[in-house]
């Protein structure tokens, strides 16, 4: 059985989940366009090229906004992650930027460290991270004011509190546009869209980062069991979307009537 026949079961309130997300992106490509002619727009998505990173291309591929796409390519993805990636920037319709770590950074760390050195602390993990992911994110985000990501509330209980909109960081704003949806309603606007997806989402796995710290995972099991699987459950992060101050700011509620299309 594939993703979409396990998965595509949309919430009974689907229908306004997909309203707010679009008008959220629309809303987010006037606010951030750029200031002139000819200069970029001042907010750009992360894909990961995981399921709801793809539905988020294909939103603002489908609504044709001013919105770039990037994409970390770390040097450990899996053969599949980087097919699909080849085939997104050779479909879409958004620019996507790809970024790699510093190569220099990458051989002396291994050189240091070793090729398992995630395996063999936290600390260590989270330096790999910091050279092939946390150093290229800095660049992506250079100049933007703010950027797009597929964080749902339902994906773990560190993100539980995700908002549509978090200004906990002063310097640049973090929209999570599919904050509200689950699981099932991703797979059904996948299904119902026709969007391309990686095929390790038909292998059991749900999250997708980096080959050495992937695994599927089994029947009831965690959505992010998967991920960095020898670790404790509050270690789960590469450094992304970790909130400074452990469990940061309260981000800024935002209304309805701030969605509203003008």
């Amino acid at each position: 059985m594939n993703a979409i026949d396990l998965n595509a079961r949309a919430s009974a309130d689907f229908a306004h989940k997909l309203a707010e997300t679009r008008n959220l992106l629309k809303q987010a490509a006037l606010d951030y366009a750029p200031r002139a002619p000819g200069e970029e727009p001042r907010i750009t998505l992360a894909c990961s090229l995981g399921a709801e990173d793809m539905v988020l291309v294909h939103l603002v591929n489908s609504l044709q906004l001013d919105i770039g796409i990037f994409v970390l390519e770390t040097g450990q993805l899996h053969a599949e992650t980087l097919a699909l990636l080849h085939h997104l920037q050779a479909t879409s319709r958004a620019p996507v930027q790809v970024y790699t770590p510093v190569n220099e950074a990458v051989i002396q760390f291994v050189k240091r460290e070793g090729t398992e050195a995630m395996y063999h602390s936290i600390a260590l993990r989270k330096s790999c991270c910091n050279v092939r992911k946390m150093e290229p994110l800095g660049r992506a985000l250079a100049g933007k004011a703010a950027w797009i990501t597929g964080l749902r509330r339902e994906q773990s209980g560190a993100r539980a509190e995700v908002p549509l909109i978090d200004t906990s960081d002063a310097s640049r704003a973090k929209l999570n546009p599919l904050a509200n949806w689950t699981w099932g309603d991703v797979w059904f606007y996948i299904s119902e869209n026709k969007v391309d997806y990686n095929p390790l989402h038909d292998q059991s796995y749900p999250s997708i980062g980096c080959a050495p710290c992937t695994r599927a995972i089994s029947a009831g099991e965690d959505f992010r069991a998967g991920r960095w699987w020898w670790e404790d459950e509050a270690a789960k992060e590469c450094g992304l979307h970790v909130v400074q101050g452990g469990h940061g700011v309260k981000a800024k509620p935002v209304t309805e009537q701030e969605l509203a299309p003008a």
